[in-house]
């Protein structure tokens, strides 16, 4: 990975080649930012930089041994962490067991999504996690000495996937780090790291990718799908990942639109029979396309909100989401939206935790039977 291949982030690509031209490249950084934006494409492309003897025009060369080991991720300084599970073969999982696999997702997409990352390795109910025995694991291997760079790079994918004991464990190799060791954690949710975690880290935080530089990306794949690039990049808001799944999958949406009609519908009638019906179905879609699902209800429900102020710059909704708010928009208002809004992000944080689907969805049914009239 070249910073080049990188789609935009030009202020923090310039950010990263000016600390390894200076000599100041920190032990330990902490990228945040959303989902798709390209964090761990940039880590990854900056430690491929870091580690490359023939960089120039600020970049690595991409040609030399270890830009292309780095191309395949099979560096042997280069060391992943990612969220992984536990099975009836593997009781004490790390990120080795399942190495293949990511080196297959990340060469097909290297904007990773963690609920595309938990199909592929599981069914969509497990939840994934860094268990303390990669902490020992990684510790050991960072004890070692270099193989073949000058710096050992860990990259840790979602940090915050990391359960307490693990946490502990790689604080500790954060406060002493091994001589020439590079630490980066790639995190969507920063609150959920340990403060002591957050700050051994330089915090730099990786803004969306701006419509220009995601409609310039897409271009000539919308252009294969007949679809226009300007209003996938709009829809994207700044996500690489949701730019291809718009391109790719415009079912997945158009059914999280109906489910979403179907409950406002059922709600604002009050009726008991359908909402229960409605979810039973919810909730034999899986854990994983409940929480997209989820995601997807708070973020319609901002566009119905903005929807109101008639500001069409503001909003981002495809044809038939527009058609459905017209009528729709003037029911979510100052008095009910932050009320709904966090009873969907309950639902979704109850989802998440492994509760019972049913009796999540049955409750918010109910919840919104009740705001919807507000």
């Amino acid at each position: 990975m070249q910073f080049k291949d990188v789609i935009g982030q030009d202020s923090t690509k310039q950010r990263l080649i000016q600390a390894v031209a200076e000599d100041r490249i920190p032990h330990a950084q902490l990228l945040v930012g959303p989902q798709g934006n390209g964090k761990l494409a940039l880590a990854l492309a900056f430690a491929q930089y870091i580690n490359c003897p023939n960089k120039h025009d600020n970049d690595s060369c991409g040609v030399c041994s270890s830009c292309r080991k780095y191309a395949k991720l099979i560096h042997p300084d280069l060391h992943f962490t990612i969220p992984v599970i536990k099975t009836a073969a593997i009781d004490k999982p790390t990120s080795s067991d399942y190495m293949t696999k990511w080196r297959q997702y990340f060469e097909e997409n290297p904007y990773p999504q963690y609920e595309k990352w938990m199909n592929i390795i599981a069914d969509e109910n497990k939840q994934g996690s860094i268990y303390v025995d990669e902490a020992k694991n990684l510790i050991h291997k960072l004890n070692q000495k270099s193989y073949e760079a000058e710096y050992k790079v860990s990259i840790i994918w979602l940090p915050e996937t990391m359960n307490i004991t693990c946490a502990n464990k790689i604080l500790k190799i954060l406060e002493e780090p091994p001589t020439k060791t590079i630490f980066i954690l790639i995190s969507e949710a920063e609150q959920k790291l340990l403060s002591t975690i957050r700050s051994r880290c330089q915090l730099i935080r990786i803004p969306k990718i701006s419509d220009i530089d995601l409609q310039a990306a897409i271009t000539d794949m919308a252009e294969s799908t007949n679809t226009n690039p300007a209003t996938i990049a709009r829809l994207a808001r700044g996500n690489y990942f949701m730019a291809l799944e718009i391109m790719q999958n415009d079912e997945l949406r158009s059914y999280n639109l109906r489910q979403f009609t179907s409950i406002m519908r059922n709600g604002y009638g009050r009726k008991l029979q359908e909402i229960l019906t409605w979810s039973e179905e919810i909730a034999g879609i899986g854990r994983v396309r409940q929480m997209g699902f989820l995601k997807y209800c708070g973020e319609f429900l901002r566009e119905n909100f903005l929807f109101n102020l008639k500001e069409p710059d503001l909003i981002y909704m495809d044809e038939p989401e527009t058609d459905f708010s017209k009528k729709f928009a003037p029911f979510i208002n100052e008095k009910n939206v932050i009320y709904l809004f966090r009873e969907f992000e309950k639902a979704y944080t109850d989802v998440s935790m492994n509760g019972n689907a049913k009796l999540i969805f049955t409750d918010l049914g109910l919840k919104i039977s009740k705001l919807i009239r507000l």
